[in-house]
């Protein structure tokens, strides 16, 4: 379950919510009960270093190998 940032809109609290996709967004602060507005905020995941694509699925020089197609003509 994603976790979601608010801030009230009278008084400034900001707080977070573990909700699911499917639940509705809060709409009223915890604190005075007044109206929230959702914080757009950076993610935990993140992806780090030179990547999966880079080390370990691609080759600098095409594989001698590899099948090849000929045109029969």
């Amino acid at each position: 379950m994603p976790m979601y940032e608010y801030r009230c809109k009278s008084c400034n609290y900001q707080f977070e919510l573990l909700q699911k996709f499917s639940a509705p967004p809060a709409e009223e602060c915890p604190k005075c009960g007044g109206k929230v507005e959702k914080l757009i905020s950076q993610t935990a995941f993140s992806l780090k270093g030179d990547g999966w694509f880079n080390s370990s699925h691609s080759s600098s020089s095409p594989s001698s190998s590899a099948p090849v197609c000929s045109s029969g003509g």
